[in-house]
C-alpha cells in the first residue's frame, strides 16, 4: 500500500510542477501545498472511516464558505442560513446512514423556516442557492464517505489516484498535441486530444491496478471492472472540471478561493471529485 501512496503523491506533484511559466518560488509553493493536500487525504484514508468522514466534513464546510463568498451571498442577514448550509453539508459528509440523514432532513426544514425571518426580496433565490450547496457539495462528499463505509477506503484512494492520473495525462497530451477544442464556450484551453490522453493514461492505470487489485486495494476485481471505473472517472472528472469552470465563468472569477497556495480554493481542488464520487458509487452498485 505504501507504493500506492508514493505513486499518488508523485502524480499530484507532477501535475503541480508541469507549468513552465511559473517561477521556481511559485512552483515550490504549489508543489508543497499539493503534497500537504495529498498527505491529508492519504493520512485520513489510512486512519479509518471516521477520521476520513471528518476530513470530508471539513472540506465540505470550507467549500460552502467559499461558494458563499464567490456568489456574494454572505451578509449579516444570511449568516444563519449559511451556518445551516454548512451543517447540512457536514451531516451529509458522514454518509447516508440513518442518523446523519435524519439530521440533514431536520436542517433542511430549519433552513426553510429561517428564510421567513431573513426578510429577503428573493427568498426563492436564497433557497435555491442553499439547495445548490447540498447537491453540488454535500451529496458528492457523502457518496465518497459511503464508498468507504460500504466497500473500503482503498477504493476511494484508487479513485483519487485515477483523478490525478487523468489530469496529468490530459495536461501532458493536451499541452503538446491539443488542437481541437473540447468545450470552448466554457474552457477554451481544454482539447479533445487532452481528454483522450487522460483516458489512455487511466486505462493504463486500470490495467496496473488489476494486476495488484488484492495487494494494493484489498479487493478482488478483474481488468474489466477496473477499466470501467477508469473510463467513468475520466468522463466525470472532465465534466466536474467543466461544471466548476462554468460556475466561475458565470461569476467572472479565475479561482474559487486562495486557501491552497498555488492551487486556488478548495473547490478548485475537489471539482473533479464532486462528480466522480457519486458516479463511482452508482458504478459500484451496478457493476460490482
Amino acid at each position: 500500500m505504501h507504493k500506492i501512496t508514493i505513486i499518488l503523491t508523485f502524480a499530484e506533484l507532477f501535475q503541480a510542477s508541469s507549468i513552465n511559466s511559473m517561477d521556481l518560488k511559485k512552483l515550490m509553493i504549489r508543489a508543497i501545498s499539493g503534497a500537504v493536500y495529498v498527505g491529508i487525504i492519504i493520512g485520513c484514508i489510512f486512519w479509518g472511516v471516521f477520521p476520513f468522514s471528518w476530513m470530508a466534513a471539513i472540506f465540505g464546510a470550507l467549500a460552502v464558505i467559499e461558494f458563499e463568498k464567490i456568489t456574494h451571498e454572505i451578509n449579516k442577514r444570511t449568516i444563519p442560513a449559511m451556518i445551516l448550509d454548512i451543517a447540512g453539508v457536514i451531516s451529509l459528509s458522514f454518509g447516508w446512514m440513518v442518523s446523519p440523514l435524519l439530521i440533514w432532513i431536520f436542517i433542511i426544514i430549519c433552513r426553510l423556516i429561517i428564510e421567513l425571518y431573513i426578510k429577503s426580496s428573493r427568498p426563492l433565490h436564497n433557497l435555491a442557492h442553499s439547495l445548490m450547496t447540498q447537491i453540488y457539495i454535500g451529496i458528492p462528499l457523502g457518496a465518497m464517505t459511503l464508498i468507504g463505509e460500504w466497500w473500503n477506503l482503498h477504493i476511494v484512494l484508487a479513485l483519487c489516484l485515477m483523478i490525478w492520473i487523468n489530469d496529468t495525462g490530459a495536461f501532458l497530451v493536451g499541452s503538446t498535441l491539443g488542437k481541437h477544442r473540447l468545450f470552448e464556450r466554457i474552457s477554451p484551453k481544454k482539447s479533445w486530444e487532452g481528454f483522450f490522453g487522460g483516458l489512455v493514461f487511466n486505462i493504463a492505470a486500470s490495467y496496473f491496478f488489476s494486476l495488484h487489485s488484492i495487494s494494493f486495494f484489498s479487493i478482488d476485481w478483474n481488468y474489466g471492472q477496473w477499466i470501467g471505473l477508469g473510463i467513468a472517472t475520466t468522463l466525470f472528472a472532465t465534466w466536474g472540471d467543466l461544471v466548476e469552470s462554468m460556475i466561475k465563468r458565470d461569476l467572472r472569477i479565475k479561482d474559487s478561493g486562495n486557501i491552497i497556495p498555488g492551487h486556488g480554493g478548495i473547490l478548485d481542488r475537489i471539482d473533479s471529485l464532486l462528480m466522480v464520487m457519486p458516479a463511482s458509487l452508482l458504478y459500484l452498485f451496478i457493476f460490482i
